[in-house]
């Protein structure tokens, strides 16, 4: 529809402050509606051996989409079934084990209604979010969750829009809830994320990107200043690790305490790795997660960290880039 009259900002600002308001209060109004049926919703989803098969029409569809993907990214096997598929076909997605959430404001929607009574003949737990709790569909749920708002944010309070609000949020809370009971951590998100930034973050480990081997500056007791610094040069760190003949760390050098006798003036020809060596370096574990050896290095301001095994042994410095 083409736009009409004089563009008012004045007026645009106050419709998307009101928006906010009538949202936030829905928002709290839905957290006084919560009780006893919020809580038998996410026991029978943990008490439920297949999955929540969420529905919904139009915008609670769309809503519903979203749902069952952060379900699923959190612990609690999900999938979306459109009703209108349902009917034709795709209600076999359903098993008898599953949980279904059906999402209706109304709780009038056609297609729905349609597929209820299949869906108790299968015996499945029913759980309803709506804003009437008179209506069909919730008298036909097992459990129904409220979900009504005062009104619609829109002027005209006929778009969806609180109400999409409340039922997303409703949704969220759903998830949060199972996500805490089942234990879920910050490794199992990791796992059900492995392609984005925060599953690599989580997921890469410290062997995952520590230097060893031949890649690794290493040093005698008595090699002199000057060649530790070409080692530590040609190997590309700002450190290198002290080691003796057998084996056991003796300490570790790195640019820090090369500046600092540098501004105390002390002979640098005359010195060995013994005499300059710091006897008790940090270390990190292979197995831990990188993005914690580097709050490491980031907490002592150092540039490299020594790796140790799960038995404490030692196995290579860690280069800063994680």
């Amino acid at each position: 529809m083409a736009h009409s009259g004089t563009f008012d900002a004045q007026r645009v600002l106050q419709l998307a402050s009101e928006t906010f308001d009538i949202e936030a209060r829905a928002l709290l109004g839905l957290k006084a509606r919560q009780g006893d049926a919020f809580v038998q919703a996410v026991r029978s989803v943990l008490d439920s051996r297949g999955r929540v098969v969420v529905m919904g029409m139009g915008k609670s569809g769309h809503v519903g989409r979203k749902i069952a993907a952060t379900l699923a990214s959190t612990g609690t096997p999900a999938m979306f079934v459109h009703p209108a598929e349902a009917s034709h076909g795709d209600l076999g997605m359903v098993t008898a084990g599953d949980v279904v959430l059906a999402i209706s404001n109304s709780g009038e929607s056609d297609e729905l209604a349609a597929v209820v009574p299949a869906i108790k003949r299968l015996g499945v737990t029913l759980i309803a979010m709506t804003g009437r709790a008179e209506s069909t569909l919730a008298r036909h749920a097992d459990i129904v969750l409220s979900s009504a708002v005062d009104q619609e944010a829109c002027p005209l309070n006929l778009a969806p829009t609180a109400s999409t609000t409340a039922q997303m949020a409703l949704g969220d809370a759903l998830a949060v809830a199972l996500l805490d009971a089942r234990g879920f951590r910050e490794e199992d998100f990791a796992r059900s994320h492995p392609g984005g930034a925060l599953g690599r973050k989580l997921l890469t480990h410290v062997r995952d990107v520590m230097r060893s081997g031949e890649a690794v500056p290493r040093v005698a007791p008595d090699t002199a200043l000057v060649d530790m610094m070409r080692e530590m040069t040609r190997k590309g760190l700002g450190a290198t690790a002290v080691v003796e003949a057998d084996g056991r760390i003796a300490g570790i050098f790195t640019d820090g305490d090369l500046r600092r006798l540098i501004e105390r003036g002390a002979d640098l020809r005359s010195l060995t790795a013994r005499d300059v060596l710091y006897p008790t370096p940090k270390t990190v574990r292979d197995d831990a997660l990188a993005v914690d050896a580097a709050d490491l290095m980031e907490q002592h301001r150092i540039t490299s960290v020594l790796v140790v095994d799960g038995l404490g042994r030692w196995s290579a410095p860690l280069i800063r880039m994680i």
